[in-house]
């Protein structure tokens, strides 16, 4: 007696939607975690895969880096000023299994032990500290919570300090400060620069005593500086016409220390 092949139809039905509801599909940047009646019995990679339906269940965990950004903590530095510190963290899985079955929730686990971190660790430091070694600080955070973190199957790559706020006071009093400073810069640059001046004026006053022409012969070039604007009044004084005197003395002086040129006789034969 031949069967009603439309008698095995609910039952292809059953079998194809059995088949088609245990398939799952693992993404490039996830990981799936197997269990079966509980157990973990495999770790998927990204893909599609099958588990028995009702037997089995997968959880899948991103292996992607993660941000997470550590709320603003109120710091006491170790010289007792009050400061508000904003930081954020980076960290991704490693070990899908360790991040699934050691810990319920990694990411609010990873968050409490950065804040509890970031108000241990700002303590240790003085204010300047604070604002001058943050390269520094970031490292050794980051060491401190990458440490706690890889019994849980995650690496913290990245540990940044992002806001650093200051008391309105201690802001002031910093700007002052950061004045003070320049001005003091100011001064002493002001004072070098008189000290160079000095020693040339020396140097020069060095020549004119040696060279009293040279005086005289400033003056004049000032004068012909002075006359170049031709919109300018000028008035000679007495110092001047002892210039005058003083060049045409120094000029007579030098044709009398010119020696003599040799006189020839020429004898009439």
């Amino acid at each position: 007696m031949a069967m009603d092949p439309a008698a095995f139809f609910p039952i292809f039905l059953v079998v194809g939607f059995f088949l088609l509801s245990g398939l799952r599909v693992v993404q490039q940047y996830q990981k799936g975690v197997h269990f079966r009646l509980g157990k973990v019995i495999f770790i998927h990679e990204p893909g599609m895969t099958w588990i028995i339906p009702i037997l089995d269940r997968m959880v899948t965990v991103n292996m992607r880096i993660q941000t997470l950004p550590i709320p603003t903590q109120k710091i006491i530095t170790k010289d007792n000023v009050s400061i508000d510190i904003a930081a954020v963290a980076y960290y991704r899985v490693t070990d899908a299994l360790k991040a699934l079955i050691e810990i319920e929730d990694l990411a609010s686990a990873i968050g409490e032990i950065a804040q509890t971190t970031v108000r241990n660790t700002m303590g240790q430091f003085m204010l300047d500290q604070v604002l001058a070694a943050t390269e520094n600080i970031n490292e050794k955070l980051k060491e401190i919570i990458d440490e706690r973190t890889e019994v849980w199957g995650a690496v913290v790559s990245l540990v940044e300090l992002k806001d650093i706020t200051l008391p309105e006071s201690m802001q002031r009093a910093m700007a002052k400060e950061a004045e003070a400073e320049r001005e003091k810069r100011a001064k002493i640059i002001a004072a070098e620069g008189e000290y160079q001046a000095a020693e040339r004026l020396s140097q020069a006053a060095a020549v004119m005593a040696a060279q009293p022409i040279a005086l005289q012969l400033r003056n004049l070039q000032s004068l012909v500086e002075i006359s170049a604007e031709k919109n300018s009044t000028i008035i000679f004084p007495s110092q001047f016409f002892t210039t005058m005197r003083d060049v045409f003395d120094f000029v007579a002086q030098e044709k009398t220390a010119l020696p003599a040129k040799p006189t020839v006789h020429v004898t009439a034969p």
